[in-house]
């Protein structure tokens, strides 16, 4: 019954920051168009305090957007803010974070070979992603944040620190998730601690007339949103890379990771370049030629080949001997493992013809990146793993 109301939480909680992630990158996402699109201002328009203006059509319908330098002569009675997408989309995050990572830490967080307990993983976990905040807003507050580039390169540093770190101490499915939530701890703080913070004072100073609001707050917190801009495409890469073992189950995870958020942060770069009027061709090919670099560098390595004459029979009885032990325990129609009361993935080993049938991805997460069986709970042997990958390699040569 405990399995089978985190699953009912798993999903309601994972649906609800899927929706609301949507909503909150989707606005990022529009806002930060709308800044690079706008157009000066007409001259009767600039006299009402405008800055720039935009049409658009959608829906059957025409919108008239203005921007003004700091607010209206007076403010609408109704004023829309975008702040609970953020707030929701991260509370849900850490609620999925609390589902599966704490409360499964011994199959799902910890790494197989972990002599960490429980209670010490959850705690390394909660005091980094504290720490990582405090680390990059105190970057923000120093004078290396007007250096753009400079600062930029530091961040995805420390990122970068941070993704290596965690695979130290974590599994490799779970470091790559924390280092979205970091991401992620960070886009939100930016969000409560100085995004609508700042808001706020400009609405106080327009509802009291004030103008001298002070245009360094507004900037500063443009710059943070900006980061949060270049931010998304990473974090959504790691909201779905549970499903490519190949990337979080690889040796060096934390550079893949790395290597791929470079190549998302470039495609972004273009993006917002050219919103702003700017088209930098070289963009493109440079984040193709990354994906391509590291597809070709991480590709499956063929096992070693055994000479015919010491080569084991690979009888179909050892084989599916071993499936059921070490396997079977989660992919069968009613799993022994207590973690689950269906298959995962619906995956289910009946015998030796479906065992077959599902060679390449029995090889691939047993033999390859060793993310199977979940965190190694049934025991699998260097020697199981060795046998499964030469049985893999024979029936290759077979072309089965």
């Amino acid at each position: 019954m405990e399995f089978y109301i985190q699953e009912w939480l798993n999903l309601l909680v994972r649906w609800l920051h899927i929706t609301t992630g949507i909503a909150w990158i989707g606005a990022s996402f529009y806002f930060n168009w709308l800044e690079g699109r706008l157009e000066t201002a007409s001259p009767n328009k600039k006299k009402e305090g405008i800055k720039g203006e935009l049409w658009a059509v959608h829906g059957g319908g025409f919108y008239e957007i203005n921007k003004y330098h700091l607010a209206p002569k007076t403010l609408p009675k109704t004023l829309h803010w975008f702040k609970w997408e953020a707030y929701i989309t991260w509370l849900s995050g850490m609620g999925l974070l609390s589902i599966i990572y704490y409360w499964g830490a011994e199959s799902y967080l910890l790494a197989p070979e972990s002599s960490l307990s429980p209670l010490q993983a959850v705690t390394i976990s909660i005091v980094s992603l504290l720490a990582g905040w405090l680390i990059y807003d105190l970057l923000c507050r120093s004078p290396l944040f007007d250096q753009e580039v400079a600062f930029s390169l530091i961040l995805f540093a420390l990122i970068t620190f941070a993704a290596w770190a965690y695979s130290q101490i974590f599994s490799g499915r779970a470091s790559y998730i924390h280092v979205g939530a970091l991401m992620g701890t960070m886009m939100v703080g930016n969000v409560f601690r100085v995004i609508i913070p700042s808001q706020r004072k400009l609405v106080t100073a327009a509802e009291n007339g004030d103008e001298s609001f002070d245009p360094d707050i507004a900037r500063h917190a443009l710059l943070r949103s900006r980061h949060n801009n270049y931010l998304t495409l990473p974090l959504l890469f790691i909201m779905i890379s549970g499903h490519y073992a190949m990337t979080y189950g690889n040796e060096w995870n934390w550079l893949i990771l790395a290597t791929l958020a470079a190549a998302s942060v470039l495609v972004r770069h273009f993006f917002n370049r050219r919103n702003q009027g700017a088209v930098l061709p070289w963009l493109w090919p440079s984040a193709a030629v990354m994906m391509l670099t590291l597809a070709f560098v991480i590709k499956p390595q063929a096992v070693a080949q055994v000479p015919v004459a010491e080569q084991p029979a690979f009888d179909e009885g050892k084989v599916v001997e071993v499936v059921n032990a070490r396997c079977a325990t989660c992919h069968s129609n009613e799993p022994s493992d207590v973690l689950f009361q269906s298959p995962p993935g619906g995956l289910v080993f009946l015998d030796y013809p479906s065992i077959v049938k599902k060679a390449d991805q029995i090889y691939a997460q047993s033999v390859q990146t060793q993310i199977m069986p979940l965190a190694n709970r049934s025991g699998m042997t260097v020697e199981e793993r060795q046998f499964l990958g030469q049985w893999y390699q024979q029936l290759e040569k077979e072309g089965k």
